[in-house]
Order: C-alpha cells, then structure tokens, then sequence
C-alpha cells in the first residue's frame, strides 16, 4: 500500500475545478468506505469517519460529483492526523482516477455525525488519466533550499515539498543532520493567501499531517527505517512550532 501511495505522490493533483467529469460507480463508492477503515491515523486513538454526499449537498460547488466529509474527534493533534489519513485518501482517490479537491471553506448542515466534529471535506469526481498531473516538477512549491536546512536526506524533503497545502502556503521547514529530521510547522509573517486570517492555524496544522505523510514515504521509498516522535501543537501561534522528529536508521 505504501508503495503506491508513493507512486500517486507524482499523479495526484488538486482539481480546482471539475470539468468533462465521467460517474463513479457505486462499487466505487463502496471501495472509497471500505478502503477509508484500513488507513493508518497517526494517533489510533482519535476517532474520524467519512460521509460521502452528492455534489450539492455541501457549499462546495466546483463541478465535482461527490462530496467527501471527514469528522474527527477533537483531541490533542486531531487536525494533524486529519492530514495525515486524509491524504491517504487522497492517494487512494487518484489511484482510482477519482480526482479530488480538498475544500477547506467548505460547509455541511450537519456538522456532527456519531458523535463526531466536522473538519474538512474534498469534491471528487471520475476524471479522464490525461487530467491527472503528467510531471510533478512543474508544480509550484518553494525550492527545496527554502524549506530545507541542512545537507542530509534532501532527496527527502526535494519530493516532500510537493505536498499539497491550504492557499499554496507550504507551512513546513525540516532541519536535517545525519541521524535525524526535525520538522517545524512554519507561518509566514502576513502570509496566508486567500485565507480568514483566524482560519490560517487551522489549516496548517492539517497541511503540517500531509507534509509528515509525504516525507515518511519518501523516506520508506529510500530505504530508510525510522522512529517517529511527535510533539504537541494545539494553542502555540509562534512563527515555527515543533511538530515532528525521525530518528532514522538505514535498511
């Protein structure tokens, strides 16, 4: 499973908006549930489940066919883990030609399912192969200089930084030496694009989840094995807040 996560590492692309969409089958539908309940968290004690609406049944209105809605309990680091598992979505998604949009303005009627809080949603729709993301280097991201320091496993953070964010914010930097990748979750002075300024913390903590995801499996692609230590990150508003340590081991 982690292998092809990887390899949709270089497919997936976020779908602004949906055009020359096919159907998605109710088999489908059925696989994208049953998939969901096999997805690693990376706290197994934060409860999350999926809704998946009809297009309209949500604001999101992008031409997407479904809706996907994420419901998590809100404990310590629950936005990071709805990163972290909701990109594995994602990657089960585009291995399915499901394109995806990850829709943080988006807004349900019920925003409590089992118990359960409303965090994020995605629009999907079946897209043709063609429209999926043919080089990944063409993307816009930071270089990997800016978010980077050090000169140990660049070949990490230079696939790494292509994970997707709210707004294009990218709010990640990784120290490295050549036992260990720290990453910090990093807000910009005055940098939040689009985004309620009220609303930027928020997303980032979810952003910061799909950045450890990309940089574990670039790392279990290279070979490497790890030991992975994280941190708290609920009420800190500093410039850079530790998230994350991987204390790695080669074979």
């Amino acid at each position: 499973m982690n292998q092809m996560f990887y390899n949709m590492i270089y497919k997936r692309k976020s779908f602004h908006i949906f055009r020359d969409i096919g159907k998605i089958e109710p088999e489908e539908l059925e696989k994208i549930e049953e998939a969901y309940k096999t997805l690693k968290p990376l706290d197994e004690k934060i409860r999350t489940k999926i809704r998946i609406l009809p297009a309209g049944s949500t604001s999101c209105k992008r031409g997407q066919e479904y809706d996907i809605l994420i419901y998590s309990e809100k404990k310590e680091g629950y936005l990071r883990n709805v990163g972290y598992i909701g990109q594995q979505l994602d990657f089960i998604l585009a291995s399915m030609d499901i394109g995806s949009l990850w829709f943080g303005i988006g807004k349900t009627e019920k925003i409590e399912h089992d118990g359960l809080d409303f965090v994020i949603m995605f629009g999907i729709a079946k897209m043709p192969k063609e429209k999926f993301r043919r080089d990944m280097f063409k993307s816009k991201r930071k270089t990997l200089d800016e978010i980077w320091c050090g000169d140990n496993f660049r070949e990490i953070g230079n696939i790494a930084r292509f994970a997707p964010s709210a707004c294009n914010t990218q709010p990640w930097k990784a120290e490295a030496n050549e036992e260990e990748i720290t990453v910090y979750r990093y807000k910009k002075p005055g940098k939040r694009g689009i985004m309620f300024a009220d609303k930027v913390a928020f997303y980032n903590r979810i952003d910061i989840g799909i950045f450890l995801l990309f940089t574990e499996l670039c790392l279990e692609h290279e070979g490497y094995t790890f030991e992975r230590t994280l941190f708290a990150d609920e009420h800190d508003e500093s410039e850079t807040v530790l998230n994350a340590k991987y204390y790695i081991h080669k074979g």
